[in-house]
């Protein structure tokens, strides 16, 4: 099973273009960093409008809906329930009000010191509630309630009780007090903001259109909508854009530690991550592996979509060809019909089949780009040797996954991660494969050609560089 993957944002202001349009092609080519629910805000700069409901974005939007978010600014959403709370309202944007207007916000990441902002908000919620009376019975009153669980809800709320005596002065005092990964685009009535945490762990990018400014997680979603590339918004960056043009103000001294799982499988292929294009960096990373763990064998292949270019890499470098020994169905998303348990095995073969033709009698190497819990590289491991391949090599493109995610993956606990207890031979036999190699840590990084320091490897290496405020955080951390 692969890990679950992040939220998408995206913002644009352009006065004389249909925004909601826009951002409703963006949030398609964000499809793939999060599919549970999907949103669209616009402001026509008296009133804020938004739109959003559980599922693909396909299946929210039509013609009509988006003929009912007119303005020229618009932030959107694609969500994935980094702690499974997959509920409408937790979808995004959050819409709120605040002192001087209200607040449309999309966020992407996860915040490692919600506990002492939760204290901050209902500490800010009891003042601005208390009269005389509550005030000489405290003990008795009980804590307020919040109908999102979600991080943004709790940063949508706290920007509604700054002490700035606008948007952006809240803004300015607010953002320094969030720890752990934020990407985050918000807007009022009449300007569009952007902010990234001063470690830069969520990529967020900043493109120009011909009349106007959109920000977006990737710059696969700039492409899209016809912006022209700028630059990566900075770690602990803010930026605001109106009709005075762009701004930008630092609320944070840059501390990088860029994502490195956003380069082996959470980006698309076609995005750009620090001025490298993420297929290039999979394909060198597919070319570390090939040195790194050499197989004789006679063809490689890929677990689509994301081990492709890996397998490309890996092929090109040890000289064995590159062939498709699985299809992927792409009309298969999220499936709620669930099978009964003698059904259970066609989950995977309604996703992939084997090309029975190339597999059958070949000695293979199959390339992925990570294992986690390794149910699915067990299931297409048998689907392989039932198709009548004769050997099955697992190469992967990242090391061993041994540590939960704080700041935006959903990997499982450590009791869950297939590699957390067992060796790697003993992975490669529970998986059922003849060998298994990882990609080694330098590897990896060396094929981002990002220096060491500026990345973060925690789900590989153990070493977190943003400290978690709860021990316990494993198992209570909520997410956008």
């Amino acid at each position: 099973m692969p890990p679950g993957e992040e939220c998408g944002v995206f913002g644009v202001w352009a006065p004389g273009e249909e925004v909601a349009k826009l951002t409703y092609f963006a949030l398609y080519a964000l499809q793939h960093r999060g599919q549970e629910s999907a949103g669209i805000a616009a402001s026509n700069g008296e009133q804020i409008l938004v739109y959003r409901d559980m599922g693909l974005v396909s299946r929210i939007f039509r013609e009509s809906d988006l003929q009912t978010l007119p303005g020229h600014i618009a932030v959107g959403h694609t969500r994935y329930a980094t702690t499974g709370a997959s509920a409408w309202e937790n979808a995004q944007p959050t819409l709120g009000p605040t002192p001087f207007g209200t607040l449309a916000l999309a966020h992407n990441g996860n915040l490692t010191n919600a506990e002492t902002l939760e204290t901050l908000a209902d500490s800010a919620r009891d003042h601005h509630r208390q009269t005389v009376a509550e005030a000489t019975q405290k003990t008795h009153r009980t804590r307020p309630h919040r109908d999102s669980s979600s991080d943004t809800s709790l940063i949508t709320e706290l920007f509604g009780s700054a002490g700035g005596q606008t948007l952006l002065e809240s803004a300015q005092e607010l953002l320094p007090t969030l720890e752990g990964a934020f990407s985050l685009v918000f807007m009022d009535e009449g300007t569009l903001y952007a902010a990234r945490d001063r470690h830069g762990v969520r990529p967020l990018a900043l493109g120009r259109l011909e009349r106007g400014w959109v920000v977006a997680s990737e710059t696969a979603a700039l492409d899209i909508v016809g912006a022209s590339f700028v630059r990566e918004v900075e770690p602990g960056e803010l930026i605001a854009i109106d009709e005075d043009g762009l701004r930008s103000y630092r609320f944070a001294e840059p501390d990088r530690a860029h994502c490195v799982f956003e380069y082996v499988y959470v980006a698309r292929p076609d995005s750009v991550l620090a001025g490298r294009t993420v297929h290039t960096a999979r394909a060198d990373m597919g070319r570390a592996l090939a040195r790194e763990h050499p197989v004789d064998a006679d063809l490689v292949i890929a677990t689509p979509e994301s081990g492709v270019p890996a397998a490309v890499g890996y092929a090109e470098e040890s000289g064995i060809p590159f062939g498709q020994g699985l299809m992927k169905n792409a009309y298969v998303g999220r499936t709620f019909i669930q099978p009964t348990q003698s059904l259970r095995q066609l989950g995977i073969r309604l996703k992939l089949n084997p090309v029975r033709e190339n597999i059958e009698g070949k000695r293979l190497v199959i390339i992925d780009d990570s294992i986690v819990r390794g149910n699915t590289q067990r299931a297409v491991i048998r689907m392989l040797r039932e198709a009548g391949a004769a050997e099955v090599h697992v190469r992967i493109s990242s090391p061993p996954v041994k540590w939960p995610c704080f700041y935006g993956i959903d990997f499982a606990t450590r009791a869950e991660l297939i590699a957390n207890g067992l060796s790697v031979d003993e992975v490669a036999k529970s998986l059922g494969a003849d060998s298994l190699g990882y990609i080694s840590i330098d590897g990896m990084v060396e094929a981002t050609r990002q220096p060491a320091h500026t990345l973060c490897t925690a789900c590989f290496s153990g070493e977190y560089p943003i400290p978690v405020e709860n021990p316990g955080f494993e198992l209570t951390r909520r997410g956008c």
